[in-house]
């Protein structure tokens, strides 16, 4: 009588052991595709890159291995710092308009009016149209001759004469930081808004009760409940800019004078025009640790919010 519930327990403790294995084997059979994915469309292209990074290659040719000797010329060349510290520049400058503009119009999306569904869906159009599409379109509104800008401006009154928008170093700078805003506005309002519609209503009713005025309702309740998630569109948009492309090279393709040269349209230059593929991969690399900086500290802080 007494083996008896021993021997049952046993027998539990030996099922739940083949479950658990069963399970583990499950789960890494369910995630398998994805793994593969990330592998393939990640991991290795990132790897191959570091190898081609450490060669001299130039298209048509294999290269050899000169170990970090690309990385050390790039600091040195006068040219990639500028692109350093356009890129730089570009980024925390869209970001922080982006974040800017992002909490106003979702803030003002979030009140009571007509047609505010539809306006709503309006305000993806930016970030739904197709990238190249968009900044052509932008471009002939930057054209040095038929700028509608300049005419809206100058029949404005604001400005005497035509502005060089992507011909002048600062007034190209100026130009894509605007096309980049203008695009990814959107997804920061749209993120912004889906977070204030979950604060509590009854939050802003006590707030009224105690005599708090419009400001002190958002710094005190609005803005610390939305960290989390400005913090994740931060991030994003952080990795999205420093990686943007399109936008910078048909725009002003890096010009004038290297003014609007950010690291992806250097690494295209020096890797698809120049073709030396080896120099360019190194460009791309520059911007792992940076990104990797980033994330860290965005992740850090999610984990402690």
């Amino acid at each position: 009588m007494t083996s008896h519930p021993q021997e049952l327990r046993a027998a539990v403790r030996v099922w739940a052991r083949r479950f658990v294995k069963h399970e583990t084997l499950t789960g890494y059979f369910l995630i398998s595709p994805a793994l593969f994915l990330l592998m393939v469309l990640l991991a290795y292209p990132f790897f191959l890159a570091v190898s081609i990074s450490l060669t001299d290659r130039v298209l048509g040719a294999p290269g050899t291995f000169v170990g970090a000797d690309n990385f050390i010329k790039l600091l040195r060349d006068p040219i990639f710092r500028e692109t350093a510290q356009n890129s730089f520049i570009y980024t925390i400058s869209t970001v922080s308009l982006k974040l800017a503009l992002g909490v106003i119009l979702a803030m003002l999306l979030n009140q009571e009016f007509r047609f505010r569904n539809m306006v709503r869906g309006l305000i993806l159009l930016p970030w739904i149209v197709p990238t190249s599409l968009s900044v052509l379109t932008w471009l002939w509104m930057f054209d040095s001759l038929f700028s509608v800008i300049n005419y809206i401006l100058l029949g404005l009154g604001v400005i005497s004469r035509k502005i060089s928008w992507l011909g002048d170093p600062f007034w190209a700078m100026v130009s894509v930081i605007i096309v980049n805003t203008w695009r990814g506005l959107p997804f920061f309002a749209i993120s912004i808004l889906a977070g204030l519609m979950t604060i509590p209503r009854e939050l802003y009713e006590a707030a009224e009760v105690d005599g708090a005025w419009w400001f002190r309702k958002f710094w005190h309740i609005t803005l610390p409940l939305l960290q989390p998630v400005i913090a994740v569109i931060v991030l994003f948009s952080t990795i999205w800019t420093f990686a943007d492309f399109q936008i910078v090279y048909i725009l002003t393709h890096g010009g004038p004078i290297n003014a609007t040269q950010i690291f992806s349209t250097m690494a295209y230059d020096v890797a698809m025009v120049a073709g030396r593929i080896g120099e360019g991969a190194t460009i791309s690399l520059f911007l792992f640790p940076i990104l990797l900086v980033v994330i860290i500290f965005m992740m850090r802080y999610l984990r402690r919010a």
